[in-house]
């Protein structure tokens, strides 16, 4: 199975990387901008199942790369989970045009480009599942936090683009779903909370989504699904 995770280079993205790679028949691509912490496991566990990928999806030029290598692997893409963040905690009126624009790239347009550009390498066979993590932040009805405008918002529209796509691709054999995470204890959290204590960490987060991506789509299509034992 061929396994593609964006934002993979620490927190729940790590984690994931290294539990599908403890089935040998998986191959993971690992995508992040910083690939150090996954060339130090691929190292450390001796293994050819996971292939790290230096990228950044804000770069048009960068997801070409990432098409580019997929393609040559002459492999159907099964999974694709848009795992990459970024996070903003000001005031509102002192966020910054360059404040949005970055948050923005990095949560809806580079998610929006990445799928875009895959679809053609998508398994039509066995069907494909797109996967976006998204927030509580950006999940409507749930609280919502002073400061997180410009993230919240960014994971809304991360949110409401997995509803859309879905109908678009109903005939393509491809299942797209979003789960709106709730408080983990990672870095981004303590970006958004400094020193709240989260309930869950990042292994056991991986660990649902790991299963969810293996066989969420085949009940769930288009759905976004809350995973909140806490928001924060």
């Amino acid at each position: 199975m061929l396994i593609l995770i964006i934002g993979s280079s620490k927190g729940i993205g790590f984690e994931m990387v290294k539990l599908f790679s403890q089935n040998p028949s998986n191959l993971i691509i690992a995508v992040s901008r910083n690939i150090d912490s996954l060339n130090k496991l691929v190292k450390e566990k001796n293994t050819h199942s996971i292939l790290p990928i230096k990228s950044d999806i804000t770069n048009p030029l960068q997801i070409k790369k990432i098409f580019k290598i997929i393609k040559g692997l002459n492999l159907p893409l099964d999974i694709l989970i848009n795992n990459a963040g970024q996070i903003v905690n000001k005031p509102f009126e002192n966020i910054t045009n360059k404040d949005l624009q970055s948050v923005y790239q990095t949560n809806v347009f580079g998610p929006f480009m990445l799928i875009q550009i895959l679809l053609p390498l998508m398994n039509l066979k066995n069907k494909s599942h797109i996967l976006n993590i998204s927030s509580m932040g950006g999940f409507q009805g749930s609280s919502k936090f002073a400061g997180l405008s410009a993230y919240s918002s960014s994971k809304g529209a991360l949110s409401i683009l997995s509803e859309c796509l879905a109908e678009e691709f109903k005939t393509k054999n491809i299942s797209i779903n979003c789960l709106a995470l709730g408080a983990v204890q990672t870095e981004m959290l303590n970006l958004a909370f400094p020193g709240y204590k989260a309930l869950l960490n990042s292994k056991q987060m991986a660990k649902f989504i790991c299963h969810f991506a293996l066989t969420g789509h085949e009940y769930f299509n288009g759905k976004i699904i809350p995973v909140s034992s806490s928001n924060p």
